[in-house]
């Protein structure tokens, strides 16, 4: 059983998490304690700020998210995992950029949603671990609760927490996602990789919005993966302009990262592009019925969107597009669309795409 294991047992049992890792398709593993003071106070004074924006669950869950045993009970040990998803196959991100007429999407969400993938990896892994040593406790996460996910995986040894506060390892960039076990496995532990971003700071000036306010320090109201993603709300006019043809996330800062020429493309097929969104027209996509949203987006990263706030993101590309009558009419035709949040952003980019002096 699990709770007779020996020091030495233990050991080896590490060893072989490396092992398992490496057959699921995890590009490396690593074992972290679950203490986290530093990051907890971190975390506090952000959320004092309020620079949280309107992502209540922050608050909710108080300090389990910086104390994993109070989120699940027993646990003593956190099993970290990292995975490539840059997609494989996908157009060049900044050719996508530099094209105002299509929509950019976060590369890592081209192919199937990276939560179901590595959730089920995790699963496979501690079903490995309970064929060497029986049954033992764990829960298996992938940015699906309270966790803090990415102070975890640095103390794990996966990669440091970089100035614009994505993790990086130096080996294979920030192009990765991440995904925990927690468990009440004494295992030894790994130590924490070291901070290597020295005096670059490349990414708080390549941040379209000034989301990085300082090194380290991230006002989420700002950031466009943030208003794209995370908000439900009619997105501040002010910011919009600097969002371009960015319709899902926003993979600016780590692009410029000087790291990421380590970065490696995802190995799993999963994570291949599916319905050519790696550079899709924007005209194309605002004349998507919910049907076909909801065809085109099934098992991807995309679908928590809803199509409500798909429309909402991709007006607000359309504005920021290269005037065209093709924009214009598709921009004409949800003019007067049920719903109040798209109208209030068709709106905006109508006006932009017939202003005939631009922002």
């Amino acid at each position: 059983m699990a709770s007779t294991l020996t020091a030495a047992e233990l050991t080896a049992l590490r060893a072989r998490l490396d092992v398992f890792g490496r057959e699921l398709g995890f590009d490396q593993v690593g074992v972290a304690g679950i203490e986290l003071p530093e990051d907890e106070a971190n975390l506090e004074r952000w959320i004092a700020e309020r620079r949280h924006g309107e992502m209540e669950y922050m608050e909710r869950h108080g300090r389990r998210r910086s104390r994993p045993d109070e989120l699940v009970p027993g646990t003593l040990r956190v099993i970290s995992v990292r995975m490539a998803a840059n997609a494989p196959d996908a157009s060049p991100a900044s050719a996508v950029l530099s094209d105002g007429r299509k929509g950019f999407i976060a590369r890592y969400a081209l192919g199937r949603d990276y939560h179901k993938v590595l959730r089920k990896r995790l699963a496979e892994l501690a079903a490995r671990l309970e064929t060497e040593i029986g049954p033992f406790g764990y829960r298996a996460f992938v940015d699906s609760a309270p966790v803090m996910e990415k102070p975890l995986a640095r103390n794990a040894g996966l990669g440091w927490i970089g100035k614009h506060t994505n993790l990086i390892n130096e080996r294979a960039g920030s192009l990765f996602m991440l995904g925990e076990l927690l468990t009440d496995l004494p295992l030894p532990v790994d130590a924490p990789a070291k901070d290597r971003c020295g005096s670059c700071s490349a990414c708080l000036p390549a941040c379209p919005t000034g989301a990085i306010t300082a090194p380290y320090q991230l006002d989420a109201r700002r950031c466009i993966s943030y208003l794209t993603i995370e908000y439900h709300g009619v997105i501040p006019e002010a910011l919009r302009p600097a969002i371009g043809n960015r319709i899902f996330g926003c993979d600016d800062c780590q692009l410029v990262c000087p790291w990421n020429k380590f970065a490696r493309v995802a190995a799993e097929p999963d994570f291949r592009v599916r319905h050519g969104l790696d550079a899709p027209d924007l005209v194309e996509l605002f004349q998507w019925s919910e049907a076909e949203y909801r065809e085109r987006t099934a098992g991807s990263a995309l679908r928590r969107l809803g199509f409500r706030r798909w429309l909402r993101n991709i007006a607000v590309a359309l504005g920021n597009a290269p005037r065209s009558t093709a924009a214009v009419s598709a921009l004409a035709a949800r003019r007067d669309d049920p719903d109040p949040l798209v109208r209030e952003h068709v709106r905006w980019g109508l006006a932009r795409q017939l202003r005939h002096v631009r922002d």
